[in-house]
Parts: C-alpha cells; structure tokens; sequence
C-alpha cells in the first residue's frame, strides 16, 4: 500500500506515512467519518488550530517567538491563522446583514447637533457601508499599518518588518476570533447591546495588544506606557493623514457633497 498524498510506500499496520506525516485512509468517506476527521481538527485539543488560539490567550509571546525563531510544527502558521480569522469574518459580516442589521443603528452614538450635519451624515453612512463592504481588505489592511508603527516605536528591538508582521498576524486574527464568538452570543442575547459591545472590543483591542507586546518584548510597566503613548502618538498622525485623504477622495468622486442645506 502507498501513501495517497507522496506514494511512499507503507507498511500494513501504518496509520501514518513516515514521510510526510499524511493519516492513513483505508475507509471510503461517508458523512460519519467526514463529521470525525472535522471534530478532530477543530475540537480536539491537541490539535494545533485550537492549541494556537488557546497561547495566544495564555502566552502570546511563545507563539509569536517559536514561529519567528524557526519553530514551525507546534502552532497553525500566522497566514493560515489569518484566513481562519477572514473566513469567519466573512460568515459573521453576512450573518448581521441578513438578521441584524437593525441593530446597529450608529446614528444614536453621536451627538443631534454634530449629526444633523449633511456632510457628517453621509460621511458616517459611507464609513458604515464601506464596513460592510470592504471589511476584509480594511482588516487586511491593518496589518502592514500597526507594523509600520510598531517598527518604529521598537526599533531598537531587532525585529525587521516580517517579524513584526507575525505579530500583527496573529494577534488581530486572535481579536477577531474571539470578538466574533462574543459578538454574536451578544446579538444572540441582547443584541440591542451589540454596537456598544462593539466599541467596548476596541479597548480590549488596545488592553491585549498591550499584554502581547510586553511579552513579546520584555518590557517594564514604564516602557510599556512610554512605548504605547509613542504608537499612539505615531497612529494618529498617520490616521488623521489617512481620514484628511479619504475626506478628499470622497468630495472629489462626489460621494459626500460638502454643500449642505
């Protein structure tokens, strides 16, 4: 008998190729054996999507650090753990506009006099839709954007761009797991409490990313506050240059008409 996915030849008591590592399958599939081979990749513990997920809770450092060192076998790689993350992402964007997108109504967060405004009205409404409809690629987007700042606020800790790359990688793939397990038990539950569930997830954005850089470089509680008041420092310039941009764009393609009533 030989292994289905290299051909290396294989003993009859094999239950695993001794080259590429590939489960022996000796039964034809049937939705009972497909139902087991899913359990045991996403449910069992041993399984390293679920051993990932659970570190980068416990001990982000370990996770970020034995991938970057070269230690490639123990976690699910930080591309594969991104596409769990926008798959899901996915899912989740098209479950709240096909059941809940009465719930999110953004207007009620702002102040009547600021939002009465005609421009402020549709730049809100187009921020809104363009949630929706780009999510993935302004999601994908944040990566390269916190590395760009993280490189620079932690200069002197020899990681290149890659590396802090990782990072990125799989902390906001670990946030966006976790936000849309919560998310939606919210809007199973309470769901008229989604959208400040929703602005509560950025602080909790701030508060990991936080504990993982202090692990991930070994910081005090004092560097630790100088370096999150530079990224914070270096973010909203490039922010307010990015929004300014935008603002243009939008006038220029007639998106938003500065005119108002």
């Amino acid at each position: 008998m030989n292994c289905k996915n290299c051909q290396n030849e294989l003993t009859p008591e094999s239950d695993y190729c001794n080259i590429c590592g590939g489960k022996v399958i000796r039964n034809r599939l049937t939705l009972k054996n497909l139902f087991e081979h899913v359990s045991e990749t996403f449910f069992n513990y041993d399984n390293k999507l679920l051993r990932t997920f659970i570190d980068l809770l416990k001990k982000p450092d370990e996770v970020i650090n034995s991938y970057v060192k070269g230690v490639r076998k123990r976690y699910v790689n930080p591309l594969s753990f991104f596409g769990v993350s926008l798959t899901l992402s996915g899912l989740s964007l098209f479950i709240i506009q096909k059941f809940y997108l009465q719930y999110l109504d953004v207007s009620k967060f702002f102040n009547s006099e600021i939002y009465q405004n005609e421009v402020s009205q549709q730049m809100v409404q187009n921020s809104y839709d363009g949630a929706f409809e780009y999510g993935s690629l302004v999601f994908s987007f944040m990566i390269p954007f916190l590395a760009v700042i993280s490189i620079i606020v932690f200069y002197n800790k020899h990681y290149n761009f890659t590396e802090h790359i990782i990072i990125y990688l799989y902390s906001m793939s670990e946030l966006t797991i976790v936000s849309i397990i919560i998310g939606h038990l919210v809007l199973l539950t309470i769901p008229e409490q989604y959208l400040a569930f929703s602005l509560i997830s950025y602080l909790v954005l701030i508060i990991y990313h936080a504990y993982v850089l202090k692990r991930v470089f070994q910081l005090t509680a004092l560097q630790l506050l100088l370096k999150i008041l530079f990224f914070f420092a270096i973010g909203l310039v490039i922010f307010i240059l990015f929004t300014v941009l935008v603002a243009i764009y939008m006038i220029a393609t007639g998106s938003i008409n500065p005119k108002t009533n």
